[in-house]
């Protein structure tokens, strides 16, 4: 009896930026369009949602008030990432992708997901910022590049040149 080949997992990191979206755009274009409807990956999304106190900054006076109104938000700003995610999916016939938000710093998420479901390949997209904003506030591609326990896309957008 033939036993069903399990399809290699493909993750891909996304937020609300657009080079995610093109990150993601690119991805179907290239490993999943020109395969419909047999692709060669399952296709697992990832949005990682920062924490409501760590997105705040800060401790003190008046954040008790504030943290309900940043997480609101924070949630709000997750379902449009994921309802666009799924639009654009849905734009290049990948109808079973599967979706989910975790609730953490990204760098960490993405790499816990790629070790939790042996991904083989996660892309990213890239926000380009220099050597001092990256060094400041960290890049998650140069850290997933570094620790993702998988082959690692980092995806840049073009810049169009007027």
């Amino acid at each position: 009896m033939a036993t069903v080949e399990e399809k290699p997992l493909m993750v891909v990191g996304v937020d609300e930026s657009e080079q995610s979206t093109y990150a993601l755009e690119l991805t179907l274009d290239r490993f999943f369009a020109p395969y419909a409807p047999n692709f060669p990956f399952k296709l697992l999304i990832i949005h990682a949602k920062p924490n409501a106190v760590s997105a705040v900054g800060f401790a003190g006076p008046g954040i008790v008030e504030v943290v309900p109104h940043v997480d609101a938000d924070l949630k709000h700003t997750a379902a449009k990432v994921v309802e666009k995610a799924k639009g654009i999916c849905e734009s290049k016939s990948v109808h079973d992708a599967t979706m989910e938000v975790f609730e953490g710093d990204a760098r960490n998420i993405l790499c816990e997901v790629v070790d939790k479901h042996h991904a083989s390949l996660l892309v990213v997209g890239s926000h380009g910022h220099g050597a001092i904003k990256r060094a400041v506030i960290g890049s998650v591609s140069d850290y997933c590049a570094h620790h993702a326990h998988c082959s690692v896309m980092i995806v840049k957008k073009p810049k169009i040149k007027l």
